[in-house]
C-alpha cells in the first residue's frame, strides 16, 4: 500500500533510477521517503560500501522501511525522523539528495533548500521530482494545490544556490529536475 503508487509503472521508477546513475559506494538521502520505495531501491544502487538516509516526518513510514530493509538485508539504510522544515543530515554527506512528490508541501521552499547546501558533498546533486500542474479543477492535484510549475521549481532553486543542471521529459504527471551547487 506504502508504495503502490511510486512502484507504478506510469511513475517509471526504473527510468528515474537510470536517469540518477547512482554508483556503488554514494550516499543519498530521500526526503519524505513515505514507505520507502525509492529508499529500498537506492540502497540496492548503491551498495554495501554506500548509505541511504530515509528522512521523513511520520515514524510509522520508518518502521516500515526499517521492517523491510531487514527482511531485504540491507544494512545501509539509516532512517531518520524529523520535524517539519528540519534537515537534520551531516554536513558534506550527500551525493544525491532525492524530493519526490515532496516539494509542495514544503513551507518556505527557498530557505528550506538552502540548508541542503552543506549537506551535499561537493558533487553533489539534488534532484526534484514533482507533480505538473494540470487536470480538471476537480482534481486532486489542483484541488488540493499538490504541485508546482517545473519553472517555478528552477526559479526558487536558482534562488536557494542551485543552477539546472539536467531535466528530463519522460514522467507523464510530474516534471524532473536535477540542481547542483
Amino acid at each position: 500500500m506504502f508504495n503502490k503508487k511510486a512502484a507504478a509503472e506510469k511513475s517509471k521508477p526504473d527510468e528515474i533510477l537510470r536517469a540518477l546513475n547512482l554508483q556503488p559506494g554514494q550516499k543519498v538521502a530521500d526526503i519524505g521517503s513515505g514507505g520507502g520505495y525509492f529508499s529500498l531501491r537506492f540502497a540496492e544502487a548503491v551498495g554495501a560500501s554506500g548509505q541511504v538516509f530515509a528522512v521523513d516526518t511520520k515514524s510509522e513510514f520508518l518502521d516500515h522501511i526499517r521492517n523491510n530493509a531487514s527482511k531485504k538485508g540491507l544494512t545501509n539504510i539509516k532512517t531518520v525522523q524529523i520535524a517539519e522544515g528540519e534537515v537534520s543530515l551531516p554536513d558534506n554527506s550527500c551525493d544525491l539528495i532525492f524530493l519526490r512528490n515532496v516539494y509542495h508541501h514544503l513551507e518556505d521552499r527557498v530557505e528550506y533548500m538552502k540548508k541542503f547546501k552543506s549537506k551535499l558533498s561537493p558533487r553533489g546533486r539534488i534532484a526534484v521530482v514533482e507533480y505538473k500542474p494540470g487536470g480538471s479543477i476537480f482534481h486532486f492535484r489542483r484541488f488540493f494545490g499538490h504541485n508546482v510549475p517545473k519553472d517555478k521549481i528552477i526559479s526558487e532553486m536558482e534562488s536557494a544556490g542551485f543552477r539546472k543542471s539536467e531535466e528530463f521529459d519522460f514522467l507523464p504527471e510530474q516534471s524532473f529536475t536535477i540542481f547542483s551547487k
